[in-house]
Protein backbone atom coordinates (compact mmCIF):
# COMPACT_ATOMS: atom_id res chain seq x y z
CA UNK A 1 0.00 0.00 0.00
CA UNK A 2 2.88 2.35 0.87
CA UNK A 3 4.62 1.54 -2.43
CA UNK A 4 1.47 2.32 -4.33
CA UNK A 5 1.17 5.70 -2.64
CA UNK A 6 4.88 6.38 -3.24
CA UNK A 7 4.58 5.49 -6.92
CA UNK A 8 1.47 7.64 -7.27
CA UNK A 9 3.14 10.61 -5.61
CA UNK A 10 6.27 10.18 -7.74
CA UNK A 11 4.29 10.22 -10.97
CA UNK A 12 2.26 13.22 -9.81
CA UNK A 13 5.58 14.99 -9.26
CA UNK A 14 7.42 13.66 -12.33
CA UNK A 15 4.81 14.16 -15.06
CA UNK A 16 4.14 17.90 -14.52
CA UNK A 17 7.88 18.60 -14.34
CA UNK A 18 8.76 16.61 -17.46
CA UNK A 19 5.84 18.17 -19.35
CA UNK A 20 6.90 21.67 -18.35
CA UNK A 21 10.51 20.88 -19.30
CA UNK A 22 9.69 19.71 -22.82
CA UNK A 23 7.24 22.57 -23.31
CA UNK A 24 9.98 25.08 -22.43
CA UNK A 25 12.54 23.29 -24.62
CA UNK A 26 10.09 23.12 -27.53
CA UNK A 27 9.09 26.78 -27.28
CA UNK A 28 12.71 27.91 -26.97
CA UNK A 29 13.84 25.71 -29.89
CA UNK A 30 11.01 26.91 -32.12
CA UNK A 31 11.75 30.54 -31.26
CA UNK A 32 15.44 30.04 -32.09
CA UNK A 33 14.58 28.23 -35.32
CA UNK A 34 12.14 30.93 -36.37
CA UNK A 35 14.60 33.71 -35.54
CA UNK A 36 17.42 32.05 -37.49
CA UNK A 37 15.22 31.35 -40.51
CA UNK A 38 13.86 34.90 -40.53
CA UNK A 39 17.42 36.21 -40.35
CA UNK A 40 18.55 34.13 -43.34
CA UNK A 41 15.43 35.06 -45.31
CA UNK A 42 16.09 38.72 -44.61
CA UNK A 43 19.64 38.30 -45.86
CA UNK A 44 18.25 37.00 -49.17
CA UNK A 45 15.89 39.97 -49.41
CA UNK A 46 18.81 42.31 -48.69
CA UNK A 47 20.84 40.69 -51.50
CA UNK A 48 18.02 41.24 -54.01
CA UNK A 49 17.63 44.82 -52.81
CA UNK A 50 21.39 45.31 -53.23
CA UNK A 51 21.25 44.06 -56.85
CA UNK A 52 18.52 46.55 -57.67
CA UNK A 53 20.34 49.34 -55.87
CA UNK A 54 23.50 48.67 -57.91
CA UNK A 55 21.57 48.60 -61.19
CA UNK A 56 19.84 51.91 -60.37
CA UNK A 57 23.18 53.40 -59.31
CA UNK A 58 24.77 52.25 -62.63
CA UNK A 59 21.91 53.82 -64.55
CA UNK A 60 22.19 57.13 -62.70
CA UNK A 61 25.95 57.13 -63.43
CA UNK A 62 25.36 56.52 -67.18
CA UNK A 63 26.81 53.01 -67.14
CA UNK A 64 25.66 50.70 -69.93
CA UNK A 65 23.14 48.43 -68.21
CA UNK A 66 23.29 45.40 -70.51
CA UNK A 67 26.95 44.44 -69.82
CA UNK A 68 26.49 45.43 -66.20
CA UNK A 69 23.60 42.96 -65.87
CA UNK A 70 25.72 40.26 -67.51
CA UNK A 71 28.42 41.03 -64.94
CA UNK A 72 25.87 40.53 -62.17
CA UNK A 73 24.83 37.16 -63.65
CA UNK A 74 28.43 35.98 -63.65
CA UNK A 75 29.07 37.35 -60.18
CA UNK A 76 26.21 35.37 -58.58
CA UNK A 77 26.62 32.27 -60.78
CA UNK A 78 28.37 30.21 -58.06
CA UNK A 79 26.22 31.42 -55.15
CA UNK A 80 22.78 30.65 -53.76
CA UNK A 81 21.46 33.47 -56.00
CA UNK A 82 22.30 31.49 -59.14
CA UNK A 83 19.39 31.85 -61.53
CA UNK A 84 18.26 35.24 -60.27
CA UNK A 85 15.88 36.92 -62.72
CA UNK A 86 16.33 40.60 -63.57
CA UNK A 87 13.98 42.77 -65.65
CA UNK A 88 14.49 46.50 -66.35
CA UNK A 89 11.34 48.45 -67.29
CA UNK A 90 10.94 52.08 -68.25
CA UNK A 91 8.20 54.36 -66.98
CA UNK A 92 6.00 53.28 -69.91
CA UNK A 93 6.12 49.63 -68.75
CA UNK A 94 8.39 48.64 -71.67
CA UNK A 95 11.02 45.98 -71.02
CA UNK A 96 14.48 47.42 -71.65
CA UNK A 97 16.80 44.67 -70.41
CA UNK A 98 16.24 41.18 -69.18
CA UNK A 99 18.09 38.27 -67.53
CA UNK A 100 16.21 34.98 -67.37
CA UNK A 101 12.43 34.75 -67.81
CA UNK A 102 10.93 38.29 -67.90
CA UNK A 103 9.13 39.28 -64.75
CA UNK A 104 5.50 40.14 -65.38
CA UNK A 105 4.16 43.50 -64.18
CA UNK A 106 0.55 42.39 -63.99
CA UNK A 107 -1.46 39.56 -62.49
CA UNK A 108 -4.84 39.20 -64.15
CA UNK A 109 -4.65 42.87 -65.30
CA UNK A 110 -3.76 44.00 -61.78
CA UNK A 111 -0.33 45.52 -61.22
CA UNK A 112 1.88 43.27 -59.08
CA UNK A 113 2.15 44.44 -55.44
CA UNK A 114 5.91 45.07 -55.35
CA UNK A 115 5.74 47.20 -58.49
CA UNK A 116 2.77 49.17 -57.19
CA UNK A 117 4.67 49.83 -53.98
CA UNK A 118 7.75 50.97 -55.93
CA UNK A 119 5.65 53.36 -58.03
CA UNK A 120 4.25 54.83 -54.81
CA UNK A 121 7.37 54.98 -52.59
CA UNK A 122 10.37 54.14 -54.78
CA UNK A 123 10.91 50.61 -53.45
CA UNK A 124 8.76 47.52 -53.00
CA UNK A 125 9.05 43.83 -52.04
CA UNK A 126 6.80 40.77 -52.09
CA UNK A 127 6.85 37.03 -51.48
CA UNK A 128 4.36 35.45 -53.91
CA UNK A 129 3.78 32.92 -56.66
CA UNK A 130 5.24 33.52 -60.09
CA UNK A 131 2.86 34.17 -62.98
CA UNK A 132 5.30 33.01 -65.68
CA UNK A 133 6.40 29.61 -64.40
CA UNK A 134 4.19 26.57 -64.90
CA UNK A 135 4.67 24.93 -61.51
CA UNK A 136 3.97 28.36 -59.99
CA UNK A 137 6.57 28.26 -57.15
CA UNK A 138 7.12 30.94 -54.54
CA UNK A 139 9.47 33.77 -55.47
CA UNK A 140 11.11 36.64 -53.69
CA UNK A 141 10.42 39.85 -55.63
CA UNK A 142 12.14 43.23 -55.22
CA UNK A 143 11.63 46.47 -57.22
CA UNK A 144 13.51 49.77 -57.02
CA UNK A 145 12.71 52.97 -58.95
CA UNK A 146 15.34 55.40 -60.17
CA UNK A 147 15.39 58.88 -58.69
CA UNK A 148 14.12 60.37 -61.97
CA UNK A 149 11.32 57.79 -62.08
CA UNK A 150 12.17 56.67 -65.63
CA UNK A 151 13.26 53.07 -65.00
CA UNK A 152 12.36 50.27 -62.58
CA UNK A 153 14.78 47.47 -61.68
CA UNK A 154 12.73 44.31 -60.96
CA UNK A 155 14.43 41.18 -59.50
CA UNK A 156 13.04 37.79 -58.54
CA UNK A 157 14.58 34.71 -56.94
CA UNK A 158 12.84 31.30 -57.05
CA UNK A 159 12.97 28.75 -54.25
CA UNK A 160 15.70 26.63 -55.79
CA UNK A 161 17.23 23.71 -53.89
CA UNK A 162 20.36 25.75 -53.28
CA UNK A 163 18.31 28.67 -51.99
CA UNK A 164 16.16 26.49 -49.73
CA UNK A 165 19.29 24.92 -48.30
CA UNK A 166 20.81 28.35 -47.64
CA UNK A 167 17.83 29.57 -45.62
CA UNK A 168 17.19 26.28 -43.85
CA UNK A 169 18.46 25.96 -40.27
CA UNK A 170 21.02 23.19 -39.77
CA UNK A 171 19.49 19.96 -38.45
CA UNK A 172 22.32 19.65 -35.97
CA UNK A 173 20.50 22.22 -33.86
CA UNK A 174 17.61 19.78 -33.38
CA UNK A 175 19.99 16.98 -32.38
CA UNK A 176 21.49 19.25 -29.73
CA UNK A 177 18.04 20.24 -28.46
CA UNK A 178 16.91 16.61 -28.22
CA UNK A 179 20.15 15.61 -26.42
CA UNK A 180 19.69 18.40 -23.87
CA UNK A 181 16.07 17.36 -23.35
CA UNK A 182 17.03 13.72 -22.73
CA UNK A 183 19.72 14.65 -20.20
CA UNK A 184 17.32 16.99 -18.39
CA UNK A 185 14.62 14.32 -18.39
CA UNK A 186 16.97 11.79 -16.79
CA UNK A 187 17.90 14.33 -14.14
CA UNK A 188 14.24 15.00 -13.33
CA UNK A 189 13.54 11.26 -13.27
CA UNK A 190 16.16 10.50 -10.59
CA UNK A 191 15.55 13.75 -8.69
CA UNK A 192 11.81 13.13 -8.33
CA UNK A 193 12.48 9.55 -7.18
CA UNK A 194 14.80 10.95 -4.53
CA UNK A 195 12.12 13.39 -3.34
CA UNK A 196 9.50 10.64 -3.36
CA UNK A 197 11.66 8.51 -1.05
CA UNK A 198 11.92 11.38 1.44
CA UNK A 199 8.17 11.86 1.34
CA UNK A 200 7.64 8.14 1.98
CA UNK A 201 9.82 8.25 5.11
CA UNK A 202 8.06 11.39 6.31
CA UNK A 203 4.64 9.83 5.68
CA UNK A 204 5.56 6.71 7.67
CA UNK A 205 6.82 8.84 10.55
CA UNK A 206 3.70 11.04 10.55
CA UNK A 207 1.43 7.96 10.86
CA UNK A 208 3.41 6.63 13.84
CA UNK A 209 3.53 10.04 15.50
CA UNK A 210 -0.23 10.54 15.11
CA UNK A 211 -0.99 7.11 16.62
CA UNK A 212 1.51 7.50 19.45
CA UNK A 213 3.67 4.57 18.33
CA UNK A 214 7.35 4.37 19.15
CA UNK A 215 9.50 6.21 16.64
CA UNK A 216 12.50 4.48 15.09
CA UNK A 217 15.25 7.00 15.78
CA UNK A 218 17.68 5.17 13.49
CA UNK A 219 15.84 6.49 10.43
CA UNK A 220 17.98 9.17 8.79
CA UNK A 221 16.55 11.92 6.69
CA UNK A 222 18.29 13.71 3.87
CA UNK A 223 20.35 16.82 4.49
CA UNK A 224 18.05 19.24 2.74
CA UNK A 225 14.97 21.35 3.50
CA UNK A 226 12.67 18.32 3.57
CA UNK A 227 15.06 16.52 5.91
CA UNK A 228 15.16 19.60 8.15
CA UNK A 229 11.36 19.60 8.31
CA UNK A 230 11.34 15.90 9.20
CA UNK A 231 13.89 16.35 11.99
CA UNK A 232 11.91 19.24 13.40
CA UNK A 233 8.77 17.08 13.45
CA UNK A 234 10.69 14.43 15.40
CA UNK A 235 11.77 17.09 17.88
CA UNK A 236 8.18 18.26 18.22
CA UNK A 237 7.02 14.73 18.88
CA UNK A 238 9.67 14.24 21.55
CA UNK A 239 8.55 17.48 23.20
CA UNK A 240 4.93 16.34 23.23
CA UNK A 241 4.89 15.28 26.87
CA UNK A 242 6.57 18.50 27.96
CA UNK A 243 4.10 20.53 25.92
CA UNK A 244 1.19 18.76 27.61
CA UNK A 245 2.70 19.51 31.01
CA UNK A 246 3.13 23.16 30.06
CA UNK A 247 -0.48 23.24 28.95
CA UNK A 248 -1.58 21.89 32.33
CA UNK A 249 0.53 24.48 34.14
CA UNK A 250 -0.87 27.27 31.99
CA UNK A 251 -4.39 26.03 32.68
CA UNK A 252 -3.76 26.10 36.42
CA UNK A 253 -2.23 29.56 36.07
CA UNK A 254 -5.26 30.78 34.11
CA UNK A 255 -7.53 29.52 36.89
CA UNK A 256 -5.39 31.35 39.44
CA UNK A 257 -5.44 34.54 37.39
CA UNK A 258 -9.20 34.30 37.05
CA UNK A 259 -9.55 33.83 40.81
CA UNK A 260 -7.27 36.84 41.39
CA UNK A 261 -9.36 38.88 38.96
CA UNK A 262 -12.51 37.92 40.83
CA UNK A 263 -10.83 38.87 44.10
CA UNK A 264 -9.80 42.26 42.72
CA UNK A 265 -13.30 42.83 41.34
CA UNK A 266 -14.76 42.03 44.74
CA UNK A 267 -12.23 44.33 46.41
CA UNK A 268 -13.06 47.11 43.93
CA UNK A 269 -16.77 46.67 44.63
CA UNK A 270 -16.09 46.91 48.35
CA UNK A 271 -13.98 50.03 47.83
CA UNK A 272 -16.68 51.67 45.73
CA UNK A 273 -19.31 50.82 48.32
CA UNK A 274 -17.09 52.24 51.05
CA UNK A 275 -16.33 55.43 49.11
CA UNK A 276 -19.98 55.97 48.20
CA UNK A 277 -21.28 55.35 51.69
CA UNK A 278 -19.42 58.34 53.14
CA UNK A 279 -20.98 61.14 51.04
CA UNK A 280 -24.37 59.37 50.95
CA UNK A 281 -24.32 58.96 54.74
CA UNK A 282 -23.33 62.60 55.28
CA UNK A 283 -26.02 63.90 52.93
CA UNK A 284 -28.62 61.68 54.59
CA UNK A 285 -27.53 62.93 58.02
CA UNK A 286 -27.88 66.56 57.07
CA UNK A 287 -31.25 65.99 55.40
CA UNK A 288 -32.56 63.99 58.38
CA UNK A 289 -31.44 66.76 60.73
CA UNK A 290 -33.24 69.37 58.64
CA UNK A 291 -36.38 67.24 58.50
CA UNK A 292 -36.40 66.61 62.28
CA UNK A 293 -35.76 70.26 63.21
CA UNK A 294 -38.11 72.42 61.15
CA UNK A 295 -37.64 75.25 63.68
CA UNK A 296 -33.88 75.47 62.84
CA UNK A 297 -32.77 79.08 62.27
CA UNK A 298 -32.19 80.11 58.62
CA UNK A 299 -28.39 80.46 59.00
CA UNK A 300 -27.96 76.93 60.35
CA UNK A 301 -30.37 75.55 57.74
CA UNK A 302 -28.38 77.23 54.98
CA UNK A 303 -25.13 75.86 56.38
CA UNK A 304 -26.55 72.31 56.53
CA UNK A 305 -27.88 72.57 52.96
CA UNK A 306 -24.49 73.84 51.77
CA UNK A 307 -22.72 70.88 53.39
CA UNK A 308 -25.22 68.45 51.85
CA UNK A 309 -24.73 70.08 48.44
CA UNK A 310 -20.94 69.89 48.82
CA UNK A 311 -21.02 66.16 49.52
CA UNK A 312 -23.55 65.60 46.74
CA UNK A 313 -21.18 67.36 44.34
CA UNK A 314 -18.39 65.06 45.52
CA UNK A 315 -20.65 62.05 44.96
CA UNK A 316 -21.44 63.22 41.40
CA UNK A 317 -17.72 63.77 40.69
CA UNK A 318 -16.96 60.27 41.93
CA UNK A 319 -19.67 58.73 39.73
CA UNK A 320 -18.38 60.68 36.69
CA UNK A 321 -14.84 59.51 37.42
CA UNK A 322 -16.02 55.92 37.76
CA UNK A 323 -17.77 56.20 34.40
CA UNK A 324 -14.59 57.55 32.80
CA UNK A 325 -12.53 54.78 34.40
CA UNK A 326 -14.88 52.08 33.09
CA UNK A 327 -14.71 53.41 29.53
CA UNK A 328 -10.93 53.79 29.58
CA UNK A 329 -10.33 50.35 31.09
CA UNK A 330 -12.43 48.82 28.32
CA UNK A 331 -9.69 49.91 25.90
CA UNK A 332 -11.12 53.32 25.07
CA UNK A 333 -13.99 51.95 22.96
CA UNK A 334 -15.81 54.84 21.34
CA UNK A 335 -12.98 57.32 22.04
CA UNK A 336 -12.07 59.41 19.00
CA UNK A 337 -8.32 59.79 18.52
CA UNK A 338 -7.31 62.68 16.32
CA UNK A 339 -4.49 65.16 15.68
CA UNK A 340 -4.07 67.38 18.74
CA UNK A 341 -1.70 70.32 19.12
CA UNK A 342 -0.58 69.46 22.66
CA UNK A 343 1.18 72.81 23.05
CA UNK A 344 -2.04 74.68 22.25
CA UNK A 345 -4.06 72.38 24.54
CA UNK A 346 -1.73 73.05 27.50
CA UNK A 347 -1.83 76.78 26.78
CA UNK A 348 -5.64 76.70 26.84
CA UNK A 349 -5.53 74.72 30.09
CA UNK A 350 -3.26 77.34 31.65
CA UNK A 351 -5.71 80.06 30.63
CA UNK A 352 -8.59 78.12 32.21
CA UNK A 353 -6.63 77.56 35.43
CA UNK A 354 -5.91 81.28 35.73
CA UNK A 355 -9.64 81.88 36.16
CA UNK A 356 -10.14 79.10 38.74
CA UNK A 357 -9.56 79.29 42.46
CA UNK A 358 -7.45 76.25 43.34
CA UNK A 359 -7.41 75.21 46.99
CA UNK A 360 -3.76 76.10 47.55
CA UNK A 361 -3.30 78.55 44.63
CA UNK A 362 -0.48 76.51 43.09
CA UNK A 363 1.05 78.15 40.00
CA UNK A 364 0.98 76.26 36.70
CA UNK A 365 3.74 76.78 34.09
CA UNK A 366 4.67 75.05 30.83
CA UNK A 367 7.56 74.83 28.38
CA UNK A 368 6.51 73.20 25.09
CA UNK A 369 7.53 73.86 21.47
CA UNK A 370 4.81 75.15 19.10
CA UNK A 371 2.96 72.75 16.80
CA UNK A 372 3.58 69.74 19.02
CA UNK A 373 1.07 67.45 17.25
CA UNK A 374 0.14 64.17 18.98
CA UNK A 375 -2.41 61.37 18.64
CA UNK A 376 -5.07 62.03 21.24
CA UNK A 377 -8.52 63.13 22.33
CA UNK A 378 -8.82 66.78 23.29
CA UNK A 379 -11.27 66.34 26.17
CA UNK A 380 -9.41 63.38 27.70
CA UNK A 381 -6.01 65.07 27.47
CA UNK A 382 -7.46 68.28 28.90
CA UNK A 383 -8.98 66.33 31.81
CA UNK A 384 -5.65 64.53 32.31
CA UNK A 385 -3.72 67.82 32.71
CA UNK A 386 -6.44 69.15 35.04
CA UNK A 387 -6.23 65.99 37.19
CA UNK A 388 -2.45 66.30 37.45
CA UNK A 389 -2.70 69.98 38.41
CA UNK A 390 -5.43 69.34 41.02
CA UNK A 391 -3.43 66.41 42.41
CA UNK A 392 -0.40 68.69 42.80
CA UNK A 393 -2.57 71.45 44.34
CA UNK A 394 -4.25 69.06 46.80
CA UNK A 395 -1.26 66.97 47.92
CA UNK A 396 2.16 68.35 46.91
CA UNK A 397 2.42 71.23 49.46
CA UNK A 398 4.31 73.05 46.70
CA UNK A 399 3.96 76.44 45.04
CA UNK A 400 4.50 75.49 41.39
CA UNK A 401 3.75 72.69 38.95
CA UNK A 402 4.30 72.46 35.24
CA UNK A 403 4.68 70.39 32.09
CA UNK A 404 7.61 70.36 29.66
CA UNK A 405 9.00 68.37 26.71
CA UNK A 406 12.11 66.42 27.70
CA UNK A 407 12.84 64.35 24.55
CA UNK A 408 11.43 63.03 21.28
CA UNK A 409 12.10 60.48 18.56
CA UNK A 410 10.51 59.58 15.22
CA UNK A 411 7.64 57.81 16.96
CA UNK A 412 6.75 59.76 20.10
CA UNK A 413 7.20 62.74 22.42
CA UNK A 414 8.29 62.33 26.04
CA UNK A 415 6.87 64.86 28.53
CA UNK A 416 7.36 65.59 32.23
CA UNK A 417 4.76 66.90 34.66
CA UNK A 418 6.38 67.99 37.92
CA UNK A 419 5.79 69.94 41.12
CA UNK A 420 8.14 71.47 43.68
CA UNK A 421 6.40 70.00 46.70
CA UNK A 422 7.49 67.43 49.27
CA UNK A 423 6.98 64.25 47.21
CA UNK A 424 5.82 60.98 48.79
CA UNK A 425 7.41 58.03 50.54
CA UNK A 426 9.01 55.50 48.22
CA UNK A 427 6.62 52.83 49.52
CA UNK A 428 3.68 54.79 48.08
CA UNK A 429 5.01 55.30 44.51
CA UNK A 430 3.95 51.85 43.26
CA UNK A 431 0.36 52.45 44.45
CA UNK A 432 -0.32 56.00 43.25
CA UNK A 433 -2.18 54.82 40.14
CA UNK A 434 -4.45 52.44 42.11
CA UNK A 435 -8.09 53.38 42.46
CA UNK A 436 -9.07 55.02 45.76
CA UNK A 437 -5.49 54.83 47.01
CA UNK A 438 -4.76 57.66 49.43
CA UNK A 439 -1.62 58.43 51.37
CA UNK A 440 -3.54 60.55 53.89
CA UNK A 441 -7.10 59.26 53.71
CA UNK A 442 -8.59 61.81 56.06
CA UNK A 443 -6.96 64.78 54.38
CA UNK A 444 -7.75 63.50 50.88
CA UNK A 445 -11.45 63.41 51.62
CA UNK A 446 -11.20 66.77 53.33
CA UNK A 447 -9.77 68.46 50.21
CA UNK A 448 -12.38 66.78 48.05
CA UNK A 449 -10.43 64.16 46.09
CA UNK A 450 -12.23 61.10 44.71
CA UNK A 451 -9.17 58.84 44.66
CA UNK A 452 -9.61 58.29 40.91
CA UNK A 453 -7.68 61.21 39.40
CA UNK A 454 -4.33 59.47 38.89
CA UNK A 455 -5.86 56.16 37.70
CA UNK A 456 -7.76 58.18 35.09
CA UNK A 457 -4.50 59.87 34.07
CA UNK A 458 -2.76 56.51 33.58
CA UNK A 459 -5.64 54.97 31.64
CA UNK A 460 -5.88 58.05 29.40
CA UNK A 461 -2.19 57.77 28.48
CA UNK A 462 -2.55 54.02 27.85
CA UNK A 463 -5.58 54.50 25.60
CA UNK A 464 -3.63 57.07 23.56
CA UNK A 465 -0.85 54.51 22.98
CA UNK A 466 1.63 55.96 25.49
CA UNK A 467 3.06 55.05 28.89
CA UNK A 468 3.49 56.88 32.21
CA UNK A 469 5.76 56.52 35.27
CA UNK A 470 6.11 58.45 38.53
CA UNK A 471 9.11 59.15 40.74
CA UNK A 472 10.35 61.60 43.38
CA UNK A 473 12.46 64.49 42.12
CA UNK A 474 15.91 64.92 43.70
CA UNK A 475 15.14 68.60 44.30
CA UNK A 476 11.75 67.76 45.86
CA UNK A 477 8.27 67.02 44.60
CA UNK A 478 6.86 64.41 42.21
CA UNK A 479 7.58 63.93 38.52
CA UNK A 480 5.22 62.13 36.14
CA UNK A 481 6.94 61.17 32.87
CA UNK A 482 4.59 60.18 30.04
CA UNK A 483 4.77 59.60 26.28
CA UNK A 484 2.32 60.44 23.50
CA UNK A 485 2.50 59.24 19.90
CA UNK A 486 3.48 61.77 17.27
CA UNK A 487 0.87 62.44 14.62
CA UNK A 488 2.07 60.83 11.38
CA UNK A 489 0.41 59.03 8.48
CA UNK A 490 1.28 55.72 10.15
CA UNK A 491 -0.01 56.90 13.53
CA UNK A 492 -3.24 57.98 11.83
CA UNK A 493 -4.04 54.26 11.33
CA UNK A 494 -4.05 53.97 15.10
CA UNK A 495 -7.11 56.23 15.34
CA UNK A 496 -10.55 54.72 15.75
CA UNK A 497 -14.06 55.65 16.72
Amino acid sequence: MVLKRQFSYWWRLFLPLITALWAIIGIQAYASYKSEKDFRTQQLANDLELINARIIDAYENDVDLEPFIRFIEDYYDETELHGVRISIYNDEDSLLFNSGVPIQLNIDTDIVPEFAEAVESGHGTALRHSTSVKDNPFYFFDVRRSSDGKIFSHTAMPYTDVLVKSITVDKKMWYIVIAIGIVASLFIFFFTRYLARNVQLLHSFAIKAASGEEIDESVTFSKDELGDVSRKIVALYQDKAEANERSDREHRLAIKINEEKMRMTKQLTNNINHELKTPVGVVKGYLDTLAEHPEMDPAARERFLGKAREHMDRLCSMLNDLSSMTRLEDGGAGVMRERIDFSELVQNTASELSTLNLNNNIRFVYDLPPHCFVVGNYNLLYAMIMNLVRNADFHSHGTECGVKLISENKREYRFSFYDNGTGVGEEHLAHLFERFYRIDKGRSRKVGGTGLGLPIVKNTINVMGGAITVSNRPEGGLEFRFTLLKWTEEAAKFTSV
